[in-house]
C-alpha cells in the first residue's frame, strides 16, 4: 500500500508552500492585477490618480491599424520560428540519436546556442547579416538589391526569424533527443531486423512515439515566440524598417515606455495574454487529439 507523506502540524506544510506562493503572487498575480487596473483606467494629464474609462483603451487599440499589423506579424513570426526551430532541433536530435562517430562532441555544441542570451545572439547575427561589413557584403557588392534589412521589411523579418530559430533550435534539440533516447532500443533493433531502413524507422516508429514531446514543444515554441522575441527585435531592427518587424511584445514596450501610453500598453498586454490563451486552447482542443500517449 502506498503511503502518503503527512505533516504533524499544518504550519510546516504552509512553510513549504509559502515561498512558491510568494513567487507566483509577486511575478504573476501582482503584475497581472496592475495591468488590469491600467487597462481600464487613464492617468490624468497633470497627475492626481487614474480615471476609470472602461473599455475605451481597448477600443482605441482595436481601432489602430498598426496594432492589427503587429498581430499579423507576430502570428507569421510564431509560425515560422516554431517550424524552423522544431524542424532543425528534430533533425539534429535524430542525427545524434544514431550514435555516429563524434556525436557526443556535437551533442554538446548543439546545446550551446540556447545558453546565449537573446541580445547577444541578436548582436552577433546583426553583424553576420550586415550588408556593409558582414558575410553578405560581397553579395551586396554584386547586387545592391540582394540584401538590405535596413530598408527592406521582408529582409528584416527573415533576419530576426533566422536568429530566433537558431537560438531555440537548441532548446528543441534537448527535448527531442531526450525523447528519442527514451525509446527502448529493443524496438529499434527489432525493426532493423525486420528490414526497416533508417528513414522508415524514423517516420514509422520513432516520430509516432515522441508525439507527446512534439506537442509539448509546439505549445512552448508558439507561446515563447510571442514573449521572448523582444531582445532580438530590439537589438537587430528596433522594430523597423517602417515597423515591419514591430511584433506585439515590442509594440507594447514601444507604446508604454517610449510613447508613455501606459494605459494603452496595458490593454495591449491583456490582449496579448488572451491571444496566447486562445492559441493554447486551440492546440489542446484540435491538435492534442492526434497525440498518442501509449
Amino acid at each position: 500500500m502506498e503511503k502518503r507523506a503527512t505533516f504533524s502540524k499544518t504550519s510546516i506544510g504552509v512553510m513549504f508552500i509559502l515561498p512558491q506562493v510568494l513567487l507566483v503572487f509577486t511575478f504573476f498575480y501582482w503584475p497581472t492585477g496592475a495591468a488590469m487596473y491600467w487597462a481600464f483606467t487613464l492617468e490624468r494629464p497633470w497627475g492626481g490618480g487614474n480615471e476609470w474609462v472602461g473599455f475605451d483603451n481597448f477600443r482605441q487599440v482595436f481601432a489602430d491599424r498598426a496594432y492589427w499589423g503587429s498581430i499579423f506579424r507576430s502570428l507569421v513570426f510564431a509560425a515560422a520560428t516554431a517550424t524552423l526551430s522544431m524542424g532543425f532541433g528534430l533533425l539534429l536530435a535524430v542525427a545524434c540519436d544514431r550514435g555516429l562517430k563524434g556525436y557526443q562532441a556535437f551533442r554538446t555544441v548543439f546545446v550551446w546556442p540556447y545558453a546565449v542570451v537573446a541580445p547577444a545572439a541578436a548582436l552577433a547575427f546583426r553583424f553576420i547579416f550586415a550588408p556593409e561589413a558582414g558575410i553578405f557584403a560581397a553579395l551586396v557588392k554584386q547586387n545592391p538589391a540582394f540584401w538590405n534589412p535596413a530598408q527592406n521589411g521582408y529582409h528584416a523579418m527573415a533576419m530576426i526569424i533566422i536568429c530566433y530559430s537558431w537560438k531555440y533550435a537548441a532548446y528543441c534539440f534537448i527535448f527531442f533527443l531526450a525523447a528519442l533516447q527514451a525509446i527502448p532500443r529493443s524496438v529499434i533493433e527489432a525493426s532493423a531486423l525486420d528490414g526497416a531502413g533508417m528513414l522508415r524507422r524514423v517516420f514509422d516508429i520513432q516520430l509516432p512515439l515522441i508525439t507527446p514531446t512534439f506537442f509539448f514543444m509546439l505549445v512552448i515554441s508558439i507561446t515563447d515566440s510571442f514573449q521572448d522575441s523582444f531582445g532580438i527585435v530590439d537589438v537587430m531592427t528596433d522594430g523597423g524598417p517602417a515597423k515591419a518587424t514591430e511584433l506585439l511584445v515590442y509594440k507594447i514596450y514601444f507604446d508604454g515606455f517610449r510613447g508613455l501610453d501606459y494605459s494603452g500598453a496595458a490593454a495591449q498586454s491583456i490582449v496579448l495574454m488572451l491571444i496566447m490563451m486562445v492559441l493554447t486552447f486551440f492546440q489542446f482542443r484540435y491538435i492534442e487529439r492526434r497525440v498518442h500517449y501509449s
